[in-house]
């Protein structure tokens, strides 16, 4: 994973950087919010708490995490729904109990960790059975646009470029079964999927 010194440095603009992304980010609190009712949620990479705040509402409770002090210190700014709570962690290594949550949502950043094979297995420990993990991940054909050659220059580098289909293999090696998925269009495209382990 890069390190906090990038994510620390890119922390007070974050929220303001994505949103040329609008798109992609109305669609996911539609989607994830609708999933999550009623459930206990524990986001991971939730950078400035964007999508945490934004499921609150229909979710019982929201343990959201990020690697980066700065992201958390941001996502603690301004209002924050009173069942969600704000705590870093290393999604390789989860500080929680096995079986602690009935969701995991884990979006666009995947691909950003060197080892997320280490990661899905954190999220599967922690995650109750039978339930599902939400995993919406940026995909790339091969080419970098402009915005990725911006992100690059800022020093946010992708540790990870999966195509759509790479991506779901590599859910699928790793003990995912795919159970929803939608590819949605943006600067980067996005590939949106809620899975279950496989069994």
């Amino acid at each position: 994973m890069m390190g906090n010194n990038v994510w620390n440095r890119f922390a007070p603009i974050y929220e303001s950087a994505m949103k040329s992304q609008k798109n992609i980010y109305d669609y996911l609190y539609k989607q994830i919010s609708l999933a999550v009712a009623g459930k206990c949620v524990l986001e991971l990479g939730t950078g400035p708490g964007m999508i945490a705040k934004h499921i609150a509402n229909n979710a019982e409770s929201v343990v959201a995490t990020d690697y980066a002090p700065k992201m958390i210190e941001t996502a603690k700014k301004g209002f924050v729904p009173s069942n969600v709570r704000f705590e870093i962690a290393d999604a390789t290594n989860l500080p929680y109990a096995d079986n602690s949550f009935d969701i995991v949502v884990i979006a666009s950043a995947l691909h950003i960790i060197p080892n997320p094979e280490v990661a899905l297995n954190e999220i599967s420990r922690v995650l109750r059975r039978e339930e599902t993990l939400i995993a919406p991940n940026y995909i790339f054909n091969g080419k970098k646009n402009l915005w990725q050659r911006i992100l690059s220059l800022v020093g946010i580098k992708f540790a990870h470029e999966w195509t759509a289909d790479q991506y779901a293999s590599f859910l699928h090696t790793n003990g995912w079964e795919i159970k929803k998925s939608e590819i949605v269009k943006g600067r980067i495209d996005l590939m949106y999927v809620e899975c279950r382990r496989s069994l």
